[in-house]
């Protein structure tokens, strides 16, 4: 068993938070819960019984923990010969022309900005956004970003929005990182491919007929061709290091990190926000079926424990232990629920700077 403590500074970082990580789950505290006082030497820390309770509160609750998620009932999941018959949908004609280019650009300060544009395997054009930090040496390491359903490649520029994309996005310029995020199939520019109507269909009864022209699984297999079409893409316009590829997507976009993962070898890491393991009816696009993809990959799970009903914690430790934990894969809880806000930041892009 190992626990281990990361401290609060209050006074120096108050936006820190208390890490308390059990085998290889993370638990994560918002430090408004603690309320350090001065010690002797004027310093200001976490009150050293407060520290000892802590420790030894783990200490105590994790066999009582690791008990709980041993009885919890994972999701089931289908064969490995049933997942690997399903791996051919996601399979695309290369010989197709991507026609891809640059259809606008933006001179920022320390970022280059691009619109760009390549034909997805079913005809459609995939506006994309490609931003890149001025400093960055060719060729630069690329982050995928994957937003959630409903939304589309602009939620990644914006700071304040569900899923704190721009404070997402700028951490990994800031870091040094390239940038790629597409609208996915029938997302935000896209709408034209469901004749401009909203994924989430309002009942006019004056609307067509005709709606939901693709089920959510066809649009997962569109979107996972897209991103290998635009890593083609990438490829072929020789400024992206092509053996340091990452992956972050949020809610549907974390739910398409195990589809890409588990047919894309090019993306070397991945990070996971919130992603629904089990999604019943949905048709064949549980994630969960597909974690038999992800194997010794660097793997990230962040989820939010309000997330989901009663039996949540447990079902999705259970599977995560049962299907995806390994030496290289990591379980991160906060005491959010599907909106995270922007404590998931540091944590994620701590991983893609450990793991690209």
């Amino acid at each position: 068993m190992l626990i281990s403590f990361d401290g609060i500074d209050q006074a120096n970082n108050p936006t820190q938070v208390l890490r308390c990580s059990v085998g290889s789950t993370t638990v994560r505290l918002m430090p408004s819960v603690f309320h350090p006082r001065s010690a002797r030497d004027g310093s200001r820390s976490v009150p050293g019984r407060l520290l000892l309770c802590l420790i030894l509160g783990c200490g105590i609750a994790y066999p009582l923990f690791h008990a709980r998620c041993e009885d919890a009932v994972s999701y089931s999941r289908i064969s490995e010969e049933a997942f690997k018959a399903r791996l051919p949908f996601f399979d695309y004609d290369k010989s197709i022309p991507l026609e891809g280019r640059t259809v606008r650009q933006w001179d920022q300060d320390g970022t280059l900005r691009q619109k760009i544009v390549f034909r997805s395997a079913q005809g459609f054009l995939v506006p994309g956004y490609l931003e890149v930090p001025k400093a960055a040496r060719k060729p630069y390491a690329l982050v995928l970003l994957l937003h959630g359903w409903s939304g589309g490649k602009e939620d990644w520029y914006q700071d304040d929005n569900y899923i704190n994309g721009g404070v997402m996005r700028k951490a990994l310029l800031d870091a040094g990182y390239g940038i790629l995020a597409l609208d996915a199939a029938t997302h935000g520019e896209r709408s034209n491919e469901i004749d401009y109507q909203h994924v989430n269909a309002f009942d006019d009864p004056k609307a067509p007929a005709r709606r939901n022209y693709f089920t959510f699984a066809e649009i997962s297999i569109q979107t996972v061709k897209d991103y290998r079409r635009a890593l083609d893409f990438m490829a072929e316009r020789g400024e992206v290091d092509m053996n340091r590829i990452g992956l972050l997507g949020y809610s549907m976009g974390g739910m398409d990190s195990f589809y890409l993962l588990s047919v894309e070898p090019r993306i070397k890491m991945a990070v996971a926000c919130v992603p629904p393991l089990l999604s019943i009816g949905y048709g064949p696009a549980s994630p969960v079926d597909y974690s038999w993809g992800i194997g010794n990959t660097p793997f990230l799970m962040l989820m939010g424990r309000k997330d989901g009903k009663d039996d949540y914690v447990g079902k999705v430790e259970a599977s995560y232990h049962k299907y995806i934990e390994t030496p290289n894969t990591k379980l991160i809880w906060y005491d959010q629920a599907h909106k995270l806000t922007a404590i998931y930041v540091p944590d994620a892009l701590e991983w893609i700077k450990k793991h690209l």
